[in-house]
Order: structure tokens, then C-alpha cells, then sequence
């Protein structure tokens, strides 16, 4: 597998391990019991950090990259595994 292969999908893996990992952590105003803004979205969030989201989904993004190319060269799941359509 080419390096620019293992980054692209690490890249993949970033993006989609950045929309999972985004509700989690965050509270609105009310549950932290700061007053809101006027004309603010009631699920607003009050504690965004989008360094701890990069941080944590660079993480699992290394993991998931990770697995996938020690995937790729030992062969653990094929697509002979994946089949739906048994004995077709």
C-alpha cells in the first residue's frame, strides 16, 4: 500500500471520527447554568472546544487507520467474509 494511500484514508477516518465524536462532551447553556444570549438556540452548545475534538478524533483516527492497514497486510477480514449471498 502506497504512503499516500494510508493518508488519504487516515483523512477519511479523521472526518468521520470528527462528526462521531462531536456530541460528545458538550452541554448547552441551561445545563451548565449560564445565561444565554438573546435569540440563542435553546441546544446551543456552551463549552465547544474544537481543540479536544481535533485532538480526540486524531486519536481514533490513528487507531482506525491503524487497523486498517494491518488489515490490509495480514488479510484478517476479506471480502469473502463480508458476503451476503452465501452458496450465490
Amino acid at each position: 500500500m502506497n504512503w499516500t494511500s494510508v493518508i488519504a484514508i487516515y483523512a477519511l477516518f479523521w472526518v468521520m471520527s470528527a462528526f462521531v465524536l462531536l456530541p460528545f462532551g458538550v452541554r448547552t447553556h441551561e445545563e451548565l447554568g449560564i445565561e444565554k444570549t438573546p435569540g440563542q438556540a435553546d441546544s446551543a452548545p456552551a463549552n465547544f472546544r474544537p481543540g479536544r475534538l481535533a485532538l480526540r478524533a486524531c486519536l481514533l483516527a490513528a487507531v482506525l487507520t491503524a487497523l486498517y492497514v494491518l488489515n490490509y497486510i495480514y488479510g484478517w477480514i476479506t471480502p469473502d467474509d463480508l458476503s451476503l449471498l452465501i452458496g450465490s
